[in-house]
């Protein structure tokens, strides 16, 4: 059984810039089709806007307020909410609250460096 706390992981930069803490993924357990991830942003910070071109993202809001863009629509989001982006999407979140935001973030297949490409900002 692969129980993995919070306080047991390292925290690493993605391509994207955020900072995360994967939870679960084949690196540390038995799941092999996902990953689960917290990942934080401090205030004003964005992640460069990128797509994944195979995996899909669900963002789930834990703390803090940002601003999220998927393709070209933008919108608040806020504890709570959780955001759909599939695979191809330009995406970026920006932090607009004064505090850290933090947010989970499952991928499937897992989040690979390798599926992250980089977009010149908007």
């Amino acid at each position: 059984m692969d129980i993995i706390n919070h306080r047991d992981t390292t925290p690493f930069t993605t391509v994207d810039g955020s900072t995360i803490r994967e939870l679960m993924a084949h690196r540390n357990s038995a799941i092999r089709n996902q990953s689960l991830a917290e990942a934080r942003l401090p205030p004003g910070k964005a992640t460069i806007p990128h797509h994944h071109k195979v995996t899909e993202e669900i963002y789930y809001i834990l703390s803090g307020t940002a601003s999220m863009t998927l393709g070209s629509e933008t919108r608040p989001v806020g504890p709570g909410d959780a955001i759909a982006i599939p695979p191809g999407l330009r995406h970026t979140i920006e932090n607009t609250g004064d505090d850290e935001l933090v947010f989970l973030c499952t991928c499937a297949p897992a989040y690979e460096h390798s599926d992250t490409f980089l977009e010149e900002p908007s």
